[in-house]
């Protein structure tokens, strides 16, 4: 990721945000949250480089600044709570994304972090459907939007979201986990029988 362009098309990817220039110079342009209206992204040219501005928990703050140079305080912002990533092309793509859906977190009240709590919560060997997890979220009508959330998943190594499946017990597509039989293979690794691609509901949904 090298452009503002590109860095404001995966902004505005997030549920409910916004693009906003809010100081009458073309060199901010800024990504918010609909429901608060806060900036969980901003973008700027400084010193031939792309600049973003992104929310930060504190103690991670100095964990991005130590594995990246080009990862500095925030330029213009409260230096304990905000980074700014210089698009130098020294930070992988994977990195700056996760730093903005992490900000993005932080800025909004959006029901994703709720959803991702609960997703935590399916114990190994099991499966959820995508209702049940809604609900343990807050909102059995969100089914839609935990499937958007999970695609987005900032954390996979601890957000298991391979273990939500659909009503029927079938499986997402394969682009959701990197590839065909990505999520098949996960499954079965934790003891997980699939038939016909199908989970058996019976026997492996958790009964939370």
């Amino acid at each position: 990721m090298k452009t503002r362009a590109q860095a404001l098309k995966y902004g505005l990817s997030f549920l409910d945000t916004y693009q906003d220039a809010p100081f009458n110079d073309d060199n901010w342009q800024l990504v918010r949250y609909k429901g608060n209206k806060k900036a969980f992204l901003w973008t700027y040219e400084k010193d031939g480089y792309i600049n973003l501005n992104v929310k930060v928990d504190p103690v991670k703050a100095l964990f991005w600044r130590r594995m990246y140079q080009s990862v500095i305080p925030g330029y213009h912002q409260n230096k304990e709570h905000w980074n700014t990533i210089i698009l130098d092309g020294s930070v992988p793509d994977k990195e700056i994304k996760l730093m903005i859906a992490e900000s993005y977190d932080l800025i909004s009240d959006c029901p994703a972090k709720r959803i991702y709590e609960a997703v935590k919560k399916i114990p190994y060997g099991h499966v959820a459907t995508y209702a049940q997890i809604a609900e343990l979220a807050g909102d059995r009508k969100m089914a839609r939007a935990v499937g958007n959330a999970l695609h987005k998943n900032p954390d996979p190594d601890n957000i298991p979201c391979f273990r939500v499946v659909n009503a029927k017990g079938e499986l997402a597509g394969g682009f959701a986990f990197g590839g065909a039989e990505v999520q098949a293979n996960l499954l079965r690794a934790e003891g997980v029988e699939l038939i016909d691609g199908k989970v058996d509901m019976e026997k492996y949904q958790w009964k939370n």
